[in-house]
């Protein structure tokens, strides 16, 4: 994208324009919203226009000492729009990274404009905390939705939450695994969400869940859109998905301990596992296997039952390296286990 170009417009003429590192949308109908950031968060009647921000260097070193809210004030006073009336996300991802995905049917229009990384910060509900906050100190995937129909604002919630759910989705169907523990992630530690709806639609929509159509076309909207942004920033697709090796990555094995305990020739061994790690055999080996594990950590089935089976459908396995590699990962799974 080059800077200052308008790049996309909306069925309702909402423009997006590329401005100093940022997504900026102008609306160019009253529209009412939703919103996570810091920035007139939380629900509004009277929004005009929104922003997606990346954060150079300088400005997170800024931010390490400066209140969130004053920085995207500033922001906005360098868009020359009124702060009041609108509201913005910021992220490390890059904005040409950007993934945006319409779905329309009869009278209804979704868009969604995301960008994504998660890399380092892919997380799961649940999952140890990265920090405590209790007097409001204080990435990431960021998504905004326009639709052209009307929503009150406990559709919008809906929406929000048809949203979410379509993000972990997303994550769970490119396999991202959570840097804080085994699962896969369900989301970033900072992910932002807007949701606007259009006050002058004679169209009001009073369901946003997986029921309705307008349900389905948002659950649509947010998987692609994420799907083609994590593509676009960090190269992780279903395709370099298909790996075993890359599936085994959210386990912490120590692979150093793995290659001083082979017997045999280590370059040999490296040339035999890159060749086989994209079988698609071998990747659906190392699924079965993985899920296994995954079914004795939410106490689905017996760890004794679980093991016998994986070590049974490892020794099927063709590849003599993929083989070593599965059951050394087995056994020091185990080990850590008891």
């Amino acid at each position: 994208m080059n800077s200052d170009r308008l790049f996309f417009k909306t069925s309702v003429n909402d423009e997006l324009y590329y401005l100093n590192d940022t997504i900026f949308v102008k609306f160019n109908v009253k529209r009412n919203g939703i919103s996570t950031s810091k920035l007139n968060g939380g629900f509004s009647s009277n929004f005009k226009s929104v922003f997606n921000h990346h954060l150079s260097q300088e400005h997170i070193d800024y931010l390490e000492n400066h209140d969130v809210c004053d920085y995207l004030n500033q922001h906005c006073c360098g868009l020359n729009i009124d702060s009041n009336h609108s509201t913005g996300l910021i992220t490390l991802a890059e904005m040409k990274n950007v993934g945006i995905v319409t779905e329309n049917y009869r009278n209804i229009d979704v868009v969604a404009i995301t960008t994504a990384g998660v890399r380092t910060n892919a997380v799961r509900a649940g999952d140890p905390c990265a920090f405590y906050e209790e007097d409001g100190k204080f990435g990431t995937i960021n998504t905004i939705i326009l639709t052209n129909v009307n929503l009150g604002y406990e559709t919008l919630l809906e929406a929000f939450m048809t949203a979410t759910e379509a993000k972990t989705v997303a994550l769970s169907d490119l396999k991202i695994p959570s840097q804080y523990s085994n699962g896969y992630a369900t989301g970033t530690g900072t992910d932002g969400l807007c949701i606007f709806s259009n006050l002058e639609s004679d169209n009001t929509i009073t369901n946003a869940g997986k029921h309705s159509k307008f349900g389905e076309l948002i659950g649509k909207c947010v998987i692609e859109s994420i799907i083609k942004a994590v593509r676009k920033q960090v190269w992780i697709s279903p395709k370099s998905q298909s790996n075993a090796l890359v599936r085994l990555n959210r386990y912490n094995l120590d692979i150093n301990e793995f290659y001083d305990s082979l017997d045999c020739d280590k370059d040999e061994f490296i040339r035999d596992l890159q060749k086989d790690m994209k079988k698609q055999d071998n990747v659906a080996i190392a699924s079965s296997v993985l899920n296994l594990i995954d079914e004795i950590d939410c106490g689905l089935i017996e760890k004794e039952d679980a093991l016998i089976l994986a070590t049974k459908i490892i020794k099927d396995c063709h590849s003599c390296a993929i083989k070593k590699l599965f059951m050394y990962w087995l056994k020091y799974f185990t080990k850590k286990e008891e």
